[in-house]
């Protein structure tokens, strides 16, 4: 047998021992357990916004992050919610470059009928489900107002919302607010005006 195997069989051996011996000995459960590592168990409690035994005394628990840092994967993007800063949104960001294939059709379709088929309809007419509770319709995509909107300025209305629409930026990411843009442009080069 190779020293591996001896070590392993040894090692094997200890664990059987072990485990015997816990089987041997017989338990309390009136008696409290045994304490390893006593500073672990009680440990030392500081208020929340008390200054720290080891740091500098001016300063406090809460450390927040530095002034003007930035979350990963949350860039800002430059804009305000304003109906001028949609215009500016609209001289100034254009579609981004994309693959444009079959993924990224089947992603701007997901995300449309996720977060904008309830409102707008399926095939962008404002004729959403919502539509039927009560809510007011909006305007159809497929009108000459909403097709010449410029691409930055329509990603603006996504990301802040504008009259009744609600402000869709928290919860869609940047690039799928540009795929339902993309969705969006499909539709109305499909559809017809009413």
């Amino acid at each position: 047998m190779s020293r591996l195997g001896w070590l392993n069989l040894l090692l094997a051996l200890l664990l059987l021992g072990l485990v015997a011996a816990h089987g041997a000995i017989p338990s309390d459960p009136t008696r409290r357990n045994l304490q390893y590592f006593p500073n672990m168990v009680n440990s030392l409690a500081h208020e929340a916004q008390a200054a720290p035994p080891v740091l500098d005394p001016d300063r406090n628990i809460d450390l927040r992050p530095p002034e003007g840092a930035v979350a990963r994967g949350h860039l800002p993007l430059g804009y305000e919610a304003t109906p001028e800063e949609a215009t500016r949104a609209g001289l100034e960001l254009s579609l981004p470059d994309m693959e444009d294939d079959a993924d990224s059709d089947e992603r701007g379709a997901f995300v449309y009928t996720t977060f904008c088929a309830t409102c707008h309809g399926p095939g962008g007419e404002g004729d959403g489900p919502v539509t039927r509770k009560g809510v007011p319709p909006p305007p159809s995509l497929l009108l000459e107002h909403s097709r010449d909107l410029p691409d930055g300025q329509m990603f603006h209305i996504i990301t802040f919302g504008q009259g009744n629409m609600a402000a869709y930026g928290p919860q869609v990411g940047r690039a799928d607010r540009w795929e339902a843009v993309r969705h969006i442009r499909r539709l109305q080069e499909a559809g017809s005006t009413p």
